[in-house]
């Protein structure tokens, strides 16, 4: 199965690097982020910003 990231669009389907992303609930959403954008939007994430304002 492979999942897309939310914000940036990166596809991914191996199950271990899966288990460095990130999910977020938005508007009643489940959204998932990839590594990369998890680790440039941390400060967003931790602060529960919707993605709109990152």
């Amino acid at each position: 199965m492979s999942h897309t990231c939310d914000h940036c669009g990166r596809t991914e389907s191996d199950a271990a690097a899966l288990l460095t992303w990130t999910t977020s609930v938005e508007r009643d959403r489940q959204l998932r982020y990839c590594a990369a954008c998890s680790r440039e939007h941390l400060r967003a994430l931790e602060g529960k910003l919707d993605q709109e304002w990152w």
